[in-house]
């Protein structure tokens, strides 16, 4: 009895054996190429699911926590689960400043009692901020997942108040903003007396009346806390009457005498507009007793 013998398929001498047909490539799904569009690194992504992950763990822990009772605690230990794993304060991005020093603000944003960022008390550095001389204004924002970003709104030199013999930078509100030596005096209005720069926004005011006036001049003292002596760089002093009204328009009333009858620059040692009704010259070799107010620079 013969074994049966198996089959074999009878092929064309020299036919090359038939390819399996290529596999087309597998289209991305909508997740792929919705995080392709996304505008953050294949790492930022996976931190960023990360700490999704982690913070669904911490949050569940939370709620135990607060379940059991001690909600402060959990939700610390919470926020520090989610900075160990990578959401914690790497960098900081600060914009807008031109005169304060830099590293002020990285003290006041980096000192914390953690970086968590869930932890970083944004309201808190902004405050601090604030209680700097030169910050107008300050905005603080976290950039996930490790960047905080700090905006400043500088305050702007408007004067140089003089009191007591110090000097210092006064913006246009009159915040004192940093003293400054005479040998580094910028080119800006002086003022002079205690609490003149209270009263800038009243000199840039009282100078707005006699525009022609304004280059001439050097500083304006601030008598009593009542009135403006104004130093012409000529040399001539002139004393104005109390009250906004009334030093304005003898301030007016002097730029038309001055425009008719040359009155600076001509020797004279000052004028007395205190009466607004009247001008009194002051010539060389008369003496007038002087009123309270540093002298100048």
């Amino acid at each position: 009895m013969s074994r049966s013998q198996p089959k074999r398929t009878a092929t064309r001498r020299g036919a090359a054996p038939k390819k399996a047909p290529a596999r087309k490539p597998k289209k991305p799904g909508l997740i792929e190429r919705a995080v392709a569009a996304l505008p953050i690194s294949h790492e930022t992504w996976h931190r960023i699911v990360t700490v999704t992950i982690v913070g669904s763990v911490a949050a569940a822990a939370l709620g135990a926590a607060v379940w059991a009772g001690v909600p402060a605690m959990a939700g610390v230990a919470a926020s520090n689960l989610v900075g160990e794993a990578g959401l914690k304060v790497d960098a900081i991005q600060i914009d807008g400043i031109k005169r304060m020093d830099r590293m002020t603000v990285y003290e006041q944003a980096l000192d914390q009692d953690s970086r968590a960022m869930p932890l970083v008390d944004l309201a808190m550095v902004r405050e601090r901020l604030l209680q700097h001389p030169w910050v107008k204004d300050a905005r603080v924002s976290r950039q996930l997942p490790n960047t905080l970003r700090i905006y400043i709104v500088e305050r702007e030199p408007a004067a140089i108040w003089q009191s007591h013999g110090q000097l210092m930078l006064v913006d246009t509100t009159g915040v004192p903003l940093e003293p400054v030596s005479r040998e580094a005096m910028p080119d800006l209005p002086l003022l002079i007396g205690e609490g003149a720069n209270s009263q800038e926004a009243a000199r840039r005011k009282l100078l707005e009346a006699a525009p022609a006036l304004r280059e001439q001049v050097k500083a304006a003292t601030w008598i009593g806390n009542r009135r403006w002596d104004l130093l012409f760089k000529s040399g001539e002093r002139l004393q104005l009457p109390e009250g906004e009204p009334e030093s304005a328009a003898a301030l007016k009333k002097f730029a038309e005498l001055e425009a008719t009858q040359r009155l600076l620059g001509r020797g004279h040692v000052g004028f007395d507009m205190r009466d607004p009704e009247k001008l009194v010259v002051r010539r060389q070799n008369v003496v007038n007793p002087p009123e309270s107010g540093d002298k100048g620079v």
